[in-house]
């Protein structure tokens, strides 16, 4: 059974300040870099990144071994995001799309694996940390259709998991679960008095 990597990376990131596509983590790494590496060594393949505002610009950022996958739609929120990676992954011959969000840099290939044993076309599963639910989610290819046809607006694939009773995957003892919405806090400027002559 294969499993398709699906990074949604095609926001605007309002609340970040620019589009998370564009972030890297203290030291300068890509959040689409640790994303796509993070999918490859849970054994998924091919991953596809896919890119909305500024894709341009970040198309620079992703790594040649993944497929970028631009959601011209990407404004009408994250649900045109899931639909566009979700009809490229159909062209390939993948079972099961494990899907993430790229604003969760520190998540860890273990949690990918456990949550992806034994994908099948028809699997539902979703990371969870202490019991609330978290990333990555696990969607067989049965799915796919269905899932495409009811997203809208900036809704993600939760719903849906949600009302086919996906399974929930304890993935608390490998990582905190949390995505960033805020950037790091800026550091102030030195007082005048501090500052070298």
């Amino acid at each position: 059974m294969s499993v398709v990597g699906i990074v949604l990376a095609a926001g605007a990131g309002t609340r970040y300040g620019h589009p998370k596509a564009l972030a890297t983590d203290a030291d300068g790494r890509g959040w689409i870099a640790s994303a796509v590496e993070t999918l490859t060594d849970a054994g998924c393949a091919p991953v596809l990144v896919v890119l909305g505002a500024r894709h341009d610009e970040a198309t620079a950022l992703v790594p040649a071994a993944a497929t970028i996958v631009v959601a011209v739609d990407w404004s009408d929120g994250l649900s045109a995001s899931v639909r566009a990676g979700l009809a490229v992954a159909a062209e390939t011959a993948a079972t099961a799309a494990l899907v993430v969000p790229v604003d969760v840099p520190e998540l860890p290939a273990s949690a990918c694996i456990r949550v992806s044993a034994d994908a099948s076309a028809e699997t539902l599963r979703q990371a969870a940390y202490g019991g609330e639910v978290g990333h990555p989610a696990l969607i067989g290819r049965a799915h796919w259709s269905a899932l495409a046809a009811e997203l809208a607006g900036d809704r993600g694939a939760g719903g849906y998991l949600r009302a086919h009773g996906a399974a929930l995957v304890e993935c608390g003892d490998l990582w905190h679960g949390r995505d960033v919405d805020a950037p790091p806090p800026r550091h102030p400027s030195l007082p005048a008095a501090f500052a070298r002559p």
